[in-house]
């Protein structure tokens, strides 16, 4: 590839770990807020802790399973990221009402790729976002999967998405380093995303980094 794909890694839980996240090459990091399921959820007060010890120009992503406008801006306020990563389907106007309370903020919109459906559901919400990011979870659960699932999807649709978006896209999923250069080399995202898939007793490990990074940019 032409540009070195970016890659973000999600489930940060300390500063140290945003710091060793970085020092491979990170361009961002995903702070997972109060989720119905699945791993890596921290309080807010520790977001915004960790936020403000990232340097720029490395990205900070709040993921927010809020679909109410007003609900997903409190939910900013309390974690001064500069990200929002919308894990469900927002309300109808909240992307409109964020950017008009929160013009700087950039927002991602997280499609679950599960079927055709999903691409005409990724296209209908280019118009309202900065970028989409592509993973494996399940909202029709009764408990909803909203990402952290560890899954592989079908990547034939993550490609078809990615050739038609005229947003950025990020793929996510079942990502490592055993992995990834497929993957990339398959969908030609923006960027990656992954969590467990470089981590240890639920740690990030700097020998599952250096694979990852290795692989990704080879």
């Amino acid at each position: 590839m032409s540009t070195i794909t970016r890659v973000k890694v999600c489930c940060i839980a300390s500063g140290e770990e945003a710091r060793l996240a970085i020092s491979f090459g990170a361009s961002a990091l995903g702070l997972v807020a109060a989720m119905p399921s699945g791993p890596g959820p921290i309080a807010d007060d520790l977001i915004r802790r960790i936020t403000a010890s990232v340097p720029p120009p490395v990205a900070t992503f709040l993921l927010t399973c809020e679909t109410r406008a007003d609900a997903i801006i409190a939910h900013h306020r309390r974690t001064l990221t500069n990200t929002l990563q919308l894990v469900d389907a927002p309300e109808e106007g909240a992307c409109a009402a964020i950017r008009k309370s929160l013009p700087a903020i950039k927002i991602v919109q997280v499609i679950h790729v599960r079927s055709e459906q999903t691409i005409d559901e990724a296209l209908e919400a280019v118009g309202r976002v900065d970028a989409l990011l592509l993973d494996s979870g399940n909202p029709s659960l009764a408990i909803k999967e909203l990402g952290g699932t560890g899954r592989v999807h079908d990547w034939r649709l993550s490609r078809r998405i990615v050739e038609q978006s005229p947003v950025p896209v990020f793929l996510a999923g079942g990502l490592n380093a055993a992995n990834v250069r497929e993957a990339i080399d398959h969908v030609q995202p923006f960027g990656v995303d992954l969590c467990s898939g470089v981590r240890s007793n639920g740690h990030l490990d700097p020998k599952k980094l250096e694979a990852f990074f290795n692989a990704a940019w080879k």
